[in-house]
């Protein structure tokens, strides 16, 4: 049933739609995965007045989206194609009000911090500059010794470095924390963790609900938003998402909180401070199937890292180390948008390792196309059409 506008909390919160736009027919949307894509495309919806069941196979946000370190970037912006960067720079750009906005109407605090990212011995320096250059963001050339000014901790060896002050990185799990106490406060919302889909209902050549250990679930739009587990799940319909798991490790340190004051990059591996002091260091890149166990070779890979970025941890105690599952795809593109051929079933997966990057940008132009209205971005390069294909 649609709420009252004076009843509608949530509008001083997302002032970003007029009045006459929140007067969209409810639906039912049959969200499948918790994690921050799922968790922000059901809240997007919800404040638009749309009913919303979101199903998670374990428990909410406990895969990707809590294994990964939260820098609000690729980690090589410039190697990515136009599809990647648009996503990344509209969200890059709405992560701080997105954070206040969450704190403020939970009291769970995402933790999005700007603290710069320095590169470090770039073998394409180059290119990094005319990206930025061309794209108008602000990373530039610095001495080596000005990023070891900036960062005591550093460790030597290095000879060139970028910096870009306005990288932040947001604290993931406190983000799925923030979501879902802002989801349960919304009416309309009903989530299922523990619910593992199995298939979908079909009406025809429809889609119309999934089917559950619990039985049936029926809605009148279903969106695949599984992450790694999105390929499988659309090959039950005889269709190949090219979606895979590719596992990731990482470590914790627990350091003083002004120990590292900037992220750090080096060899494909980076160092991510948090507020409290904690710092990742993270990460592997692995095909191992849906095998995310953490394993001693890697532990010592990235302590290894560690210490060759940032010495003083030598002596420091490894407070943490995990693996999980990032959806891979092909580029890093994802997918949002109708299932060709398929009415009802939508996609909004296939982040790779970008997710929490582009989790904002991603959301918002998802239910500007469910809902009909105009995009934030141009979607044709996300479209699943021409993307996917039958088995």
């Amino acid at each position: 049933m649609m709420r009252v506008l004076d009843e509608w909390a949530p509008v001083t919160l997302f002032p970003f739609y007029r009045l006459d736009q929140m007067m969209a027919k409810q639906q039912q949307v049959v969200i499948v995965g918790g994690g921050v894509i799922g968790l922000l495309t059901a809240y997007n919806l919800a404040i638009q007045g749309q009913a919303v069941i979101l199903l998670e196979r374990s428990g909410l946000g406990q895969e990707s989206s809590w294994a990964g370190g939260g820098i609000v970037s690729p980690l090589y912006p410039w190697r990515y194609s136009p599809a990647v960067t648009a996503l990344a720079h509209w969200s890059q750009d709405f992560y701080p009000q997105l954070a206040q906005r969450l704190f403020t109407a939970t009291g769970v605090d995402p933790e999005v911090h700007t603290t710069g990212l320095y590169w470090l011995d770039l073998e394409d320096e180059a290119e990094a500059l005319a990206w930025a250059a061309r794209e108008g963001r602000p990373l530039s050339k610095v001495d080596v010794s000005a990023a070891h000014d900036a960062v005591p901790a550093l460790g030597g060896g290095y000879s060139q470095a970028i910096y870009m002050a306005d990288v932040a990185n947001v604290r993931n799990p406190r983000l799925v924390k923030s979501l879902k106490a802002a989801l349960l406060a919304l009416p309309g919302v009903t989530i299922h963790e523990q619910c593992e889909v199995h298939g979908f209902v079909h009406e025809g050549a429809d889609v119309v609900g999934v089917n559950t250990a619990v039985g049936p679930i029926l809605g009148d739009q279903v969106v695949l938003a599984a992450g790694a587990w999105s390929g499988e799940l659309l090959g039950k319909l005889g269709l190949s998402l090219p979606v895979e798991p590719v596992k990731g490790q990482m470590i914790l340190y627990k350091c003083a909180s002004d120990f590292l004051s900037s992220m750090v990059l080096a060899k494909g591996r980076y160092a991510i401070p948090r507020r409290d002091g904690h710092i990742l260091i993270g990460s592997t890149l692995e095909h191992e199937g849906f095998d995310k166990t953490p394993t001693e070779s890697a532990l010592e890979s990235l302590k290894a890292s560690a210490v060759e970025l940032i010495p003083a941890l030598a002596g420091a105690e490894v407070v943490g180390h995990w693996a999980g599952l990032r959806p891979g795809s092909p580029e890093g593109i994802p997918y949002i948008g109708e299932v060709p051929g398929v009415k009802g079933l939508w996609l909004n997966c296939g982040h790779y390792r970008n997710g929490l990057v582009l989790a904002p940008a991603s959301c918002q132009l998802f239910v500007d196309l469910l809902l009909g209205r105009t995009p934030i971005i141009d979607p044709a390069a996300y479209a699943p059409a021409g993307r996917i294909t039958a088995e």
